[in-house]
């Protein structure tokens, strides 16, 4: 039986790669409908053509951290065109490798508006009950288990993950009294364009005989991301699940 209904619509953001791809697809297999966020209308694209219910997932071209003054107003303009929202799953992001000697403010600031505020501004946004279905509703981000792991080169990413992760559990206490959730899912080497390019050959290089399963795939991250949406994991919030294969 499916987890989800028509009725039930959601914004992933990333959505047209890695990890927010397969979340995207996972959510409609199980019924939902979709909203797609990501920057390439061309990639967005692609996930439509290869969507199984095409008629269930509609994309948005944004850049978010565009947004971050006025994220209120970018969540109604969704939620008029499309209803209420049931979730949200938060998986866009970006990665700095570089040591920390020679990060510079501006790069460490861009790293911070991607992978931290753009997702806590619209995640606090999201449960307004102007945007959102109330009861229920629930939230989810994609954070990093470099945040516990803190590699030699990911000084500004490891922070990012780590501040998304203490918000978001903040936040999850917040909205619990109107029966809303919020949790974070923090995979470790997933084999994504963000996480495998060249630039992360050397960092990479080596790790993969540390897993006992090999490296996972961004739909092993997405069954988690959509379980944790879902109404089975109602008694749920507040937490963070380190999505990895006995590598701690």
């Amino acid at each position: 039986m499916a987890l989800f209904s028509e009725e039930n619509i959601f914004i992933v953001t990333g959505a047209s790669s890695g990890i927010g791809k397969a979340v995207a697809l996972k959510l409609i297999e199980e019924g939902a409908k979709v909203v797609a966020v990501a920057r390439s209308l061309e990639r967005l694209q692609i996930l439509k053509s290869e969507c199984s219910k095409a008629e269930n997932l509609f994309i948005e071209v944004a850049d978010l951290t565009e947004h971050l003054s006025d994220m209120p107003s970018y969540l109604k303009s969704l939620k008029d065109k499309y209803g209420k929202f049931s979730g949200i799953a938060y998986c866009a992001g970006s990665i700095l490798l570089k040591p920390a000697s020679a990060t510079e403010y501006e790069e460490s600031l861009n790293l911070f508006n991607i992978n931290y505020f753009a997702p806590v501004m619209m995640i606090k946004s999201f449960f307004d009950k102007r945007i959102c279905i109330g009861s229920e509703a629930s939230a989810v981000a994609v954070a990093s288990a470099e945040s516990f792991l803190r590699e030699k080169g990911l000084c500004m990413y490891s922070g990012t993950k780590a501040a998304l992760q203490a918000s978001l559990s903040t936040i999850a206490k917040e909205v619990a009294p109107r029966g809303m959730r919020v949790n974070t899912v923090s995979p470790s080497d997933i084999k994504t364009p963000m996480t495998m390019n060249d630039e992360m050959v050397n960092l990479r290089q080596g790790r993969e005989e540390t897993y006992p399963l090999g490296f996972g795939e961004p739909e092993d991250v997405a069954e988690l991301v959509v379980f944790l949406l879902s109404k089975k994991a109602k008694w749920l919030t507040g937490h963070d699940y380190i999505a990895d294969c006995a590598t701690f």
